[in-house]
């Protein structure tokens, strides 16, 4: 996948749907959005996302997640497939109150592989020709962040997306993702898309409307005329509590005894 920038701040609408709503509310957004370059590749079909959450001993970051703290982050390292030549991407997700705010940089899967391990930040960790101030700027806040709070390496979460996109900018974009998965990592193994994995109950499809600045006309119209209702749909949590619940005893070294 390519390396671009996501947006720095943006509004992240989630709903949760049937399948026969996806597919007429894709028809409804086709009118306004062209499908995006890598689900053109895929054939239309959706293309397989990767991402591996860090996180603490303690849980720290699901924990905030479920409580619903209106001011938190995430860690995670995501990839597209197994290609150790292929990079892949450190991205910090902010939330602050309803707003996302996200940073995201290139790297070798040898260079994801030391930041998993909680090596310092390097120049050398970066993919290709993508040392800039910007990509070293989130290379150093990923580290930092993840130092504040111990995190390495903790669940996978994997689905596959279909992706549409504004035609002159990246100011609008719609995703439908299905079938989320989520794996176990194993520390000082390298990035790799879950082989044994457990499925949450969630017989779906997750909808997220995305937007800069204010809420597009269509994008209030199509919520309207489908009856579409905002809720958390928190993939990494999701995950942890699908594999939490397929084994009860993978919980248990991540928490703290009391």
């Amino acid at each position: 996948m390519a390396g671009q920038s996501l947006q720095a701040s943006r509004y992240e609408y989630k709903y949760y749907v049937d399948e026969a709503r996806a597919s007429a509310i894709r028809r409804f957004v086709e009118s306004y959005l062209e499908p995006d370059e890598f689900l053109i590749r895929f054939g239309g079909i959706g293309y397989p996302v990767c991402s591996l959450y860090l996180d603490n001993s303690g849980l720290l970051l699901y924990d905030q997640t479920i409580q619903g703290q209106k001011n938190r982050f995430k860690l995670r390292i995501r990839f597209y497939d197994d290609n150790a030549e292929n990079p892949a991407f450190l991205e910090i997700k902010r939330r602050e109150t309803d707003v996302i705010k996200k940073k995201r940089c290139a790297v070798t899967r040898d260079g994801a592989r030391r930041v998993i391990m909680g090596e310092l930040p390097s120049m050398g960790f970066l993919f290709g020709n993508k040392v800039t101030t910007k990509n070293l700027d989130a290379l150093h806040e990923f580290c930092l962040l993840r130092d504040r709070v111990s995190a390495t390496g903790c669940t996978y979460v994997y689905y596959h997306r279909q992706a549409y996109v504004s035609p002159d900018s990246s100011a609008v974009r719609v995703t439908f993702d299905r079938q989320i998965e989520g794996g176990v990592y194993t520390p000082g193994t390298d990035l790799a898309i879950p082989i044994d994995s457990a499925r949450p109950k969630m017989e779906g499809v997750v909808l997220e409307l995305k937007f800069t600045d204010r809420f597009p006309n269509w994008m209030e119209r199509l919520a309207e005329d489908f009856n579409l209702q905002r809720t958390s749909v928190p993939k990494y949590v999701k995950c942890v509590d699908a594999l939490r619940e397929r084994d009860p005893s993978w919980a248990r070294p991540w928490r703290p005894s009391i």
